[in-house]
């Protein structure tokens, strides 16, 4: 993996030496160092591995996509404090719990990052969906589920399975969800009970039936996936707009419960995605228009674009942040 930005050396007082990172190596390791191998962490890991030197001897390297400069932490005598945590890997041990509709996007980045993914939706093929392909693809396990979230029967029976073949559950993306539009005043108690049971009712059940185990642990990440809506009413949507405004509190109230005993509850809330959820508002050519001219960054977002705060939030680089509800809408909010 190249790396083409210099590896800067971090001392504990906060400055960074820039103009000859090699100067602050121990010497046995800067004569078989030259500088360009700083562009290549491989190859310096390759010589750490090649050179023991004492000080080196509990380094570990994270893996960073190729456009990240990861960062050295060193005191003033040079020893590693730590390692990395910009987007650090997963232990190879979590395992991420990942229900909904953009699914193959999150699970795809959690697994890239490190972690093994089990995957829930109403309509998840158990074997050789997309989602499982991709997963694989970056060298993790996957285990694919179904269960209807409107169904509380369902819900329950799909924990209990989880509990027993997966009794470590590291990372829970509460990330299923459901709209029904119909005006206010039409709209009918089947539309309202059933998008309040699937984006609420059952994301609860969900975060305190994993996270309790988590709370025993002493770790654990919950992300849930709030809404545009989470801050703004909406139009023909009032039990989605309800739903979501109750995930955002939802996250805080766990958030405060659970910081104590290091269980992370944040949340994404993701702008206008193209994704069957907005395939209505995509289609019409009038919103469409009157949406895309309030997003600063001029574009529909792609799920891909929600892979990178999931990460961030399933990752140590998140451990300090709790209750949080993280915006990935192109500017939409700052406007």
């Amino acid at each position: 993996m190249q790396f083409w930005n210099p590896i800067p050396i971090l001392h504990k007082n906060g400055s960074t030496l820039r103009s000859d990172p090699t100067r602050n190596l121990p010497l046995k390791l800067r004569r078989a160092a030259p500088k360009f191998f700083l562009k290549n962490l491989a190859e310096i890991l390759r010589l750490v591995e090649a050179h023991p030197v004492g000080h080196f001897r509990n380094v570990q390297f994270s893996g960073l996509q190729p456009h990240h400069a990861p960062a050295i932490l060193c005191d003033g005598e040079h020893r590693i404090l730590r390692k990395p945590v910009l987007f650090s890997k997963m232990a190879k041990a979590d395992v991420a719990l990942c229900p909904g509709r953009i699914l193959q996007q999150l699970a795809t980045g959690l697994a890239q990052a490190g972690a093994d993914i089990i995957g829930v939706s109403a309509t998840l093929e158990k074997t050789g969906s997309e989602v499982e392909k991709a997963v694989r693809a970056a060298g993790r396990n996957f285990t694919a589920y179904t269960c209807d979230f409107s169904e509380r029967n369902s819900l329950y029976a799909f924990i209990e399975e989880v509990k027993k073949v997966h009794p470590k559950i590291d990372i829970l993306v509460n990330n299923a969800g459901t709209i029904l539009r119909k005006p206010a005043a039409e709209h009918p108690d089947e539309f309202w009970d059933k998008v309040i049971e699937v984006n609420l009712n059952a994301q609860f059940i969900l975060s305190r039936e994993f996270g309790k185990m988590m709370v025993e642990r002493r770790q654990g990440k919950i992300i849930f996936t709030a809404s545009l809506l989470t801050f703004q009413g909406g139009i023909t949507v009032p039990g989605y707009a309800a739903s979501k405004g109750a995930i955002g509190q939802l996250t805080k109230a766990l958030a405060n419960e659970w910081a104590a005993p290091n269980v992370q509850v944040n949340a994404i809330a993701p702008g206008y995605i193209q994704t069957d959820n907005t395939q209505a508002l995509q289609d019409d050519p009038e919103r469409s228009k009157n949406i895309l001219s309030r997003i600063p960054a001029g574009r529909w977002g792609r799920p891909e674009d929600l892979a990178g705060a999931s990460v961030f939030l399933a990752s140590p680089a998140s451990d300090y942040v709790n209750g949080h509800v993280l915006t990935v809408d192109g500017g939409w909010m700052a406007r």
